[in-house]
């Protein structure tokens, strides 16, 4: 599948290119982005490399991952302000299942840009003219409060906690998980938890 831009008033989601290697570098350094994330810790110049020029690319060519940088929305080559992608699992001709991930630039957090382009992402996945996803799953490490936010945005159903069920950096740690399932309603289902704190 070739990469396409997602847009609206507020967000526009372009593929990261060559040009996006330094940003990325610096935001994958920043401390709240290797707590809750997955990226090599430390981050360097050649992580950011590899992830713009093979994974990104191999993902979409593959058809197994897309990935997007957030971006500002008349800004066609503007600096990332955050990533947003959608895995696809699933043989030809069964029910697609996938997987949401982002995260968010620290000059970028409050401003609601991973909730609007996380809702970009997710409404062309489950459109049949998009990938037609089954489901699109979530989770998250317990305590990520802003990731579990934007899921609850979008009207993500929070299943619960499994224990030791992510991997970060050769450690299994305790996720949160979440589904949202075509025609669920976008919006949030339950209250916002109590013992969240504030945002």
């Amino acid at each position: 599948m070739e990469p396409f831009v997602l847009a609206t008033d507020s967000v526009r989601l372009s593929v990261p290119t060559a040009a996006d290697v330094e940003r990325v570098a610096e935001v994958c350094a920043d401390p709240e982005v290797a707590r809750w994330t997955t990226v090599p810790s430390p981050y360097t110049r050649g992580d950011a490399e590899a992830f713009v020029e093979r994974f990104v690319p191999d993902g979409w060519r593959d058809e197994t991952a897309f990935t997007w940088a957030v971006r500002a929305p008349a800004a066609s080559d503007g600096p990332v302000l955050g990533m947003v992608g959608m895995t696809r699992e699933g043989a030809p001709g069964t029910d697609l299942s996938g997987e949401l991930g982002y995260w968010c630039a620290p000059d970028a957090r409050g401003r609601g840009l991973i909730t609007e382009a996380a809702r970009l992402v997710v409404d062309w996945a489950v459109d049949p003219e998009g990938l037609g996803l089954a489901v699109v799953r979530w989770r998250a490490n317990v305590g990520n409060w802003p990731s579990r936010r934007v899921a609850w945005k979008l009207g993500f159903r929070y299943e619960g906690t499994l224990r030791r069920f992510g991997q970060q950096r050769g450690v299994l740690v305790d996720s949160w998980v979440g589904s949202y399932v075509p025609h669920d309603p976008r919006v949030p289902n339950e209250p916002w938890p109590v013992e969240a704190p504030a945002a």
